[in-house]
C-alpha cells in the first residue's frame, strides 16, 4: 500500500518511535529527501545525509596501519600481529562531534539511494543498520537512521521497474519497515505553497498550473510516450521553480524559446510544451506598465512570438482605466506595438477594440485634437479595410 506525503511523514515518525528503521521507497524525484528534511525540521533534529550510490567501499571506514611499536601484539605461536585501528569519514566525525556538543538533540542520519550502492558498500553498512555499529564505532543513542530506496523489480507492485539497483540483503529488509511513497498532488501543493523565507517554496506559476493539471506533477514513463527518457517529477518541478525565479530576476520572460528549452530539459517534451504555453498566457513577456513606459518595450515586443504579442496588447486593452488610449503617449506606443504584429494578430486586436464599449468612439472624438490618437485610428482603419478586402476576395 502506497502513502501520500503527509501519511508517509506520519508513518515514519511512528516507526522511529517504535525503535525501528524506516525505509522510504519511491520513484526518483518523488520527494523522499524533502520528506526527511521536513521531518528533521519538525522534530528539531540535526540532519546528516549520505548518498549511498556515491559511496565507495572504504569511504566510511578506512583501516589505519600501526604507527608505533605499541600497536603490535607479540604472540607465542602466531608471530607479531598488528592491532589495526580505523579512520572514519567526515560525516561520522561530524556526527560524533554533534552528539557530544548537543547530547539532548536528536540526530537523523539519512542514507539515501541505499539500494543503488554496490553490494560491497551495502555490506559495509550492514552492522550500521542491524547493530548500530561500524567496526569499533557505536552510533550515539540519539542517532536515528532512515533509509531511502528506489523501487526494483523484486518489490511487489514494481515488477516493471527499470532502475539500476542492487537488491538489499534480506537481513536488512527483515529489520527495516518499508514505506512506499506516492506522488500526491494535493499534499505536494500544500507543501509547495507554504511560505519559507518570506515567499512560497515553489513559484506560484508552477503551483497554479499544477492545481489545474495535477496529473502533470508526476508522469511515469511508459513505452507509448515519445519522450520516455524524461518525465516530470516533484524534484523536476522544484528545479523549474528555481529557473523561473531566475528568469524573473533577469526579466527574460520574452525569451520563450530559451525558456521552453529549459522546461523541456526538466519536464520532458509533452509537459514542457504545455507548461510553456501556460507561461506564455500568464507572463507574456511585458507587463502593461512596461509595454507603455519601458524604453526597450518595442524591441522586447518584437522578439515575442505572435501569441505573446497578442496577449500583451489584450492586457493593455483590459487596463484602459489606468492606461487610456486617448492619451497621446499611450496611443503612440500602442500603435507601434500593434504595427509589429502579424496581420491576423492585428485583426484580432482591432476586433477586440471594436468590442469594447465606446472605445472606438472615444478615439474618433480625439482624432482632430491629438495627432497620436489620429495615427492609431488610421492604423485601425487600414487593418479593417485590409480584412474586408480579404473577405471579399
Amino acid at each position: 500500500m502506497s502513502l501520500t506525503y503527509e501519511a508517509c511523514l506520519q508513518a515514519v515518525e511512528v516507526v522511529l518511535a517504535s525503535g525501528s528503521v524506516p525505509t522510504i521507497v519511491g520513484e526518483a524525484g518523488i520527494g523522499k529527501s524533502a520528506l526527511v528534511a521536513d521531518l528533521a525540521a519538525k522534530r528539531g533534529a540535526k540532519l546528516f545525509t549520505t548518498v549511498v550510490s556515491l559511496v565507495e567501499k572504504g569511504d566510511l571506514v578506512i583501516p589505519v596501519p600501526p604507527l608505533t611499536t605499541d600497536s603490535f601484539i607479540q604472540t607465542a605461536d602466531y608471530g607479531s600481529l598488528a592491532d589495526v585501528q580505523f579512520g572514519y569519514s567526515h560525516t561520522l566525525v561530524a556526527m560524533i562531534r554533534q552528539a557530544e556538543a548537543h547530547p539532548d538533540q536528536e540526530i537523523i542520519w539519512f542514507l539515501d539511494e541505499f539500494n543503488r550502492g554496490t553490494q560491497a558498500v551495502q555490506s559495509e553498512l550492514m552492522n550500521l543498520v542491524l547493530q548500530r555499529q561500524i567496526n569499533t564505532l557505536k552510533l550515539p543513542r540519539q542517532v536515528r537512521l532512515i533509509l531511502a530506496e528506489n523501487p526494483d523489480a523484486t518489490m511487489a507492485g514494481f515488477e516493471q521497474s527499470h532502475y539500476g539497483v542492487t537488491p538489499g540483503d534480506a537481513a536488512i529488509a527483515d529489520r527495516t519497515t518499508r514505506l512506499i511513497l506516492r506522488a500526491d498532488a494535493a499534499s505536494w501543493l500544500d507543501w509547495a505553497t507554504a511560505e519559507t523565507a518570506g515567499q512560497p517554496r515553489i513559484d506560484p506559476l508552477v503551483t497554479t498550473y499544477l492545481a489545474e493539471n495535477p496529473g502533470d506533477l508526476y508522469v511515469a514513463a511508459t513505452g507509448t510516450m515519445a519522450d520516455d527518457d524524461l518525465q516530470p517529477t516533484p524534484r523536476a518541478w522544484e528545479r523549474v521553480s528555481r529557473a523561473l525565479r531566475e528568469v524573473d530576476r533577469q526579466n527574460l520572460w520574452g525569451h520563450l524559446d530559451m525558456l521552453t528549452a529549459i522546461l523541456q530539459g526538466n519536464l520532458g517534451v509533452t509537459v514542457g510544451m504545455a507548461f510553456a504555453g501556460y507561461i506564455s498566457e500568464q507572463r507574456p513577456g511585458l507587463t502593461v506598465e512596461q509595454a507603455f513606459q519601458a524604453a526597450d518595450a518595442v524591441t522586447v515586443f518584437n522578439d515575442l512570438v505572435p501569441a505573446q504579442q497578442q496577449q500583451v496588447l489584450q492586457m493593455c486593452l483590459d487596463s484602459q482605466t489606468n492606461w487610456p488610449l486617448t492619451d497621446a503617449a499611450n496611443a503612440t506606443r500602442f500603435a507601434e506595438l500593434l504595427a509589429l504584429c502579424p496581420p491576423d494578430g492585428q485583426f484580432a486586436i482591432a476586433q477586440a477594440m471594436a468590442d469594447l464599449p465606446d472605445l472606438l468612439e472615444q478615439l474618433a472624438d480625439r482624432v482632430d485634437l491629438t495627432p497620436a490618437v489620429a495615427s492609431l485610428y488610421q492604423l485601425l482603419t487600414k487593418i479593417g479595410q485590409r480584412s474586408s478586402q480579404i473577405e471579399v476576395s
